[in-house]
């Protein structure tokens, strides 16, 4: 039967509101919560006494007092559940294990071949048991998974294209969620990297802000007024398959010259092996080698940093952003991209719209899209009830 706005409707929003603010605020006190929720203090108390009850929230003891009776003080019970992050890359499967407050309580990274479908999702399933087995007892158990794609998926947890891993309408969400028994939301790795930058990272203060994803291809996540922007389809995001060179290398996504044929890791590591002789090399090796002081590192990492300036102009002049945040494994290499890089968007930009954008590499590093994934699954298990406000 479907809620109208009957009693039952508003007390059960009222609640919703309550915990946000202990989720965010905390540690707060009931009386400060009805300041800013602009509800009663009994109501408050009522709500407040429910969520303790359902083990969400706690009590942790007497604040300070502004001239009255100190106030008891609420926090946030984020080990009452735990929620699973997953990154599906091209070669690896990144996992992590967190509570609801977003911290990290198990890590595990693996490679897989991208040899079938079949055999990388029996790898995913294998490391999300994995995961789920370090969970310590809690309330609500495992509340949901997240996994960030390099592709696009719906909004029924299908990878509908995924170019870098040759995948096309792929049923992953069903499958993981008929598995598990909890709820599944896939996305785009980039957008989840962009709402753990958000979220945990870089971009924590910014209201709009575009998060790169450097991997086998380049992903960007794009937040507008603090709410990820997926565009009229869901597709939006796609820089990495814009044009940089007119009649340039081809590329799988069938376009010519795309951005990310040339300042991806993928781009980088090709012609880094081609140079220096060495078919094994990966990105860790390179960075330990230009920390050594070889010239040959250094000077592939400078020349990359000039091709990912290019296409960051491009993001500068479309959305002027307040900040974009370089994220992935070859974020590690600042010391090297950023004098480049900073030289090409200099040279190349408008003035107007690089005047008051922050670009900065993200503290994160190879976590924010798991991050990001374990936050959507978080949101997921809080988002009972939505209050739209016109």
């Amino acid at each position: 039967m479907r809620k109208t706005g009957d009693l039952n409707l508003v007390k059960e929003i009222n609640k919703s509101i309550v915990l946000d603010y202990i989720r965010h605020q905390s540690p707060i006190s009931r009386a400060r919560i009805a300041e800013l929720a602009g509800l009663t203090k009994a109501t408050v108390s009522s709500l407040v006494n429910e969520l303790i009850g359902s083990r969400l929230v706690q009590e942790i003891g007497a604040g300070a007092s502004s001239g009255g009776r100190k106030p008891m003080m609420l926090l946030f019970n984020g080990t009452a559940g735990y929620s699973i992050g997953v990154d599906l890359g091209v070669d690896y499967i990144l996992v992590v294990l967190t509570d609801l407050s977003g911290r990290i309580v198990f890590e595990r990274r693996h490679a897989h071949a991208n040899t079938s479908v079949e055999r990388v999702i029996d790898a995913l399933k294998a490391a999300i048991r994995e995961a789920a087995d370090q969970a310590p007892a809690s309330a609500y158990g495992i509340i949901g998974i997240g996994i960030g794609i390099p592709g696009i998926s719906d909004g029924q947890g299908r990878v509908l294209f995924a170019p870098n891993l040759g995948w096309e309408n792929v049923p992953l969400g069903p499958a993981i969620e008929e598995a598990f028994g909890v709820p599944v939301v896939i996305d785009n790795e980039a957008n989840a990297g962009a709402v753990g930058e958000l979220q945990f990272g870089t971009g924590q203060a910014a209201d709009n802000l575009v998060y790169l994803s450097i991997g086998s291809g380049i992903g960007t996540g794009i937040v507008l007024n603090k709410e990820l922007y997926r565009g009229s389809s869901g597709f939006s995001g796609e820089f990495g398959h814009t044009s940089i060179e007119l009649e340039g290398k081809p590329c799988r996504c069938g376009n010519r010259g795309c951005w990310e044929l040339y300042a991806s890791e993928s781009a980088l590591l090709e012609e880094a092996r081609k140079q220096l002789e060495d078919r094994g090399l990966d990105v860790g090796r390179l960075i330990r080698l230009a920390e050594q002081g070889d010239e040959a590192a250094i000077r592939l990492f400078e020349r990359w940093g000039f091709y990912l300036g290019i296409g960051i102009v491009n993001i500068m002049n479309g959305i002027n952003p307040g900040l974009i945040v370089i994220g992935g494994k070859l974020a590690e290499a600042e010391q090297w991209l950023k004098a480049p890089l900073l030289a090409a968007v200099e040279r190349r930009s408008m003035p107007y719209p690089r005047a008051g954008m922050g670009l900065k590499f993200s503290g994160l590093g190879a976590r924010s899209t798991v991050l990001g994934a374990c936050s959507f699954a978080i949101s997921k298990f809080f988002a009972s009830t939505k209050v739209l406000v016109n």
